[in-house]
């Protein structure tokens, strides 16, 4: 895909670069109003795919080819393809695992142990903790993440909130890792030293973190279970103990992910690995339940019940049949079939992302919004709305953080201000708000593996929220922006 040089921008008119925005914002209003929080079951899809045609038309009209703008759009879902094999492995592994007693177990020692009072921020702070260590956001949504929202719907705390618990904590902790790949790849595109750049992130991203935190506490503070809860949490116990082995090697698929997360072996070998391992633990410790759930009629062999209990698990995902309807429905999850919509929803996305960006649109948007900057805080304002309009319009992280990178890195030397200025605000909005866009591949992997809707979980993301706004006042207020010696600016 070629860049646009700045004459072939000037020639671009700006109402034009933004008609298919238009298009997508005004399909995609129609949408939720319409369908809700099934929007992105479908109709979000297809409002993307209206509006990337309404971005066909503008490029033919320019002059541009329909080979060139296919070509771009396979080029995009090429981009995405690395993401939906991830989430085609995820749902396979969620599948695996609630087969394994891994899930249930967690679940089981969570309900033990966690606090309604401060399960909010409790939630929160294992997760920045588990995503500090492996260095994934998308890893610690679908293990400790699903845990602490089954744990949450069960004792009747609020699945919003704690969905937005998870999200905040998992992006704290992915975003100020060392093992991140997008902590890794936002320095590398304007070249600063990875530690220079985390050390500078501290200061916008520690005080979202702390606001956050205090949010949650005063939003959970108080909270007990009564009399029927404590009831309702025993039977809960009672009934996993009764279905599932819950000893030790059921934590063990979990332990083996973590440790391949932390010795940074790729993404999704781990994932894979940990499937498998759960399949394994499934024969091993839940012979009796892999073989019921593979032949509930019992008129199977022994082995080709099993064999077909871990087939349905990881393609269709598993039915748990506890009794217990509530819970039932908590264990019902995964299989790489449960992907299938967030996949049809990324791809649709690239499409849409792609066009926009084949035909210089993208960039007409970028370059006209750097007319209006005056400073340094009109400088940061710009780079957060573009890396957030990047999330919004390219559906992904990486390009919302890579494009912006691009665009402003000269702007900022240009101005004196040291590259770390620019890693950090491409991080404190790209990474940042990459969860909160339900076509987003971020958004769209977080709602599917939690079972949350993007739109019903993004208030409560307060981490997320928060962090671009401390952005701009650092910019605004001169607060902790470094300059570039004299010599080199």
């Amino acid at each position: 895909m070629t860049t646009k040089t700045a004459e072939e921008l000037d020639n671009i008119p700006l109402w034009m670069a933004v008609v298919p925005l238009i298009a997508l914002m005004s399909m995609l209003a129609g949408a939720v109003y319409l369908f809700s929080d099934g929007a992105s079951s479908g109709p979000a899809q297809i409002a993307l795919i209206i509006a990337a045609g309404v971005g066909v038309i503008m490029g033919l009209v320019r002059g541009q080819t329909w080979v060139e703008m296919e070509d771009a759009m396979v080029d995009g879902i090429h981009l995405a393809m690395k993401a939906c094999l991830i989430l085609l492995m995820i749902g396979s592994l969620i599948g695996s695992w609630m087969l394994a007693g891994t899930a249930p177990a967690i679940i089981h020692l969570g309900l033990g142990v966690l606090d309604p009072g401060w399960f909010y921020p409790a939630t929160m702070i294992i997760c920045a903790l588990v995503a500090v260590s492996i260095g994934s956001s998308w890893t610690t949504a679908a293990t400790a993440g699903l845990a602490l929202v089954g744990i949450a719907q069960i004792v009747g705390m609020s699945v919003e909130m704690t969905a937005g618990a998870v999200i905040s904590g998992a992006y704290f902790g992915d975003k100020m890792s060392p093992l991140s790949d997008s902590t890794n790849l936002a320095p590398a595109m304007v070249g600063v030293d990875l530690f220079v750049h985390i050390r500078h992130m501290f200061w916008t991203t520690f005080p979202s973190f702390i606001l956050a935190i205090s949010l949650f506490t005063w939003l959970g503070w108080g909270g007990t279970i009564d009399l029927a809860g404590t009831e309702a949490i025993d039977n809960v116990r009672i009934v996993l103990e009764q279905n599932y082995a819950l000893g030790f090697p059921a934590f063990i698929p979990l332990i083996v992910l973590l440790t391949l997360a932390i010795k940074r072996v790729p993404a999704l070998p781990t994932i894979t690995i940990g499937m498998v391992v759960g399949c394994i633990v499934a024969v091993l410790y839940q012979p009796d339940l892999t073989r019921n759930f593979g032949d509930a009629s019992g008129t199977m062999a022994s082995g080709t019940a099993i064999i077909k209990g871990l087939w349905i698990a990881v393609s269709d995902g598993f039915q748990a049949a506890t009794g217990n309807e509530k819970l039932d429905a908590l264990l019902s999850r995964g299989g790489m079939s449960s992907m299938l919509v967030t996949i049809w929803l990324i791809m649709s996305a690239m499409c849409f992302g792609a066009v926009m960006e084949a035909t210089g649109f993208l960039s007409k948007i970028a370059t006209s919004a750097l007319k209006g900057v005056r400073g340094t805080g009109s400088l940061i304002i710009t780079t957060v709305l573009t890396s957030i309009g990047m999330n919004i319009i390219a559906s992904d992280q990486y390009i919302a953080i890579v494009l912006p990178g691009r665009m402003y890195e000269m702007e900022f030397k240009k101005r004196g201000l040291a590259p770390e200025n620019l890693s950090r605000t491409l991080e404190d909005a790209g990474t940042m708000t990459s969860a909160l866009v339900p076509w987003n591949t971020c958004g769209a992997f977080m709602a599917a593996t939690l079972g949350v809707p993007t739109f019903a979980y993004a208030p409560y993301a307060f981490l997320n929220l928060l962090n671009p706004v401390i952005a701009i006042i650092y910019g605004l207020l001169n607060i902790r922006i470094n300059r570039l010696p004299t010599e080199a600016s």
